[in-house]
């Protein structure tokens, strides 16, 4: 059973998941705890494509870093960043009137570091794009300092 994520960032301001950025994507994220899957759909916009009408590769490499944050944040209830992540783009995500899906499930959990399995899936659910990644978890105190530095 899927359930909504409660967003953790404080500023809301996030380009993925910010509410209140006004050209920002604004996903929402769901938890599958069967599964242990995050998981989004979004409907992507003409002005993020690459060549032709096919989805710009670095918003298919950002969907899929941002969705192992929130499957990172889901499975630990604790902040983590990006320490590594692979992509393998198998076939063209091409824009139109129709949503893309975006999952993700955790690998492993060894001390701090978490690895995951992310998938970027077209309307017909064919697999387009993959990633695996590895997050590391920070203390509390030390992500709130990274984050609120000027």
């Amino acid at each position: 059973m899927k359930e909504k994520i409660p967003n953790p960032f404080p500023d809301n301001d996030c380009f993925f998941c910010g509410n209140e950025n006004n050209k920002g994507l604004k996903l929402t994220f769901y938890w599958d705890k069967i599964k242990k899957e995050a998981s989004t759909e979004y409907l992507p916009l003409q002005h993020f494509a690459g060549q032709g009408n096919i989805l710009h590769g670095g918003i298919q490499m950002g969907l899929l870093d941002e969705i192992m944050g929130w499957t990172s944040f889901a499975f630990t209830q604790e902040m983590a960043v990006t320490s590594g992540l692979n992509i393998d783009f198998l076939q063209p995500v091409y824009i139109g009137n129709e949503k893309i899906k975006v999952t993700c499930q955790v690998i492993s959990k060894k001390g701090p570091k978490i690895h995951m399995q992310a998938s970027l899936l077209n309307s017909d659910n064919d697999l387009c794009t993959t990633a695996t990644g590895i997050f590391h978890i920070l203390p509390a105190e030390k992500y709130r300092e990274l984050i609120q530095r000027e």
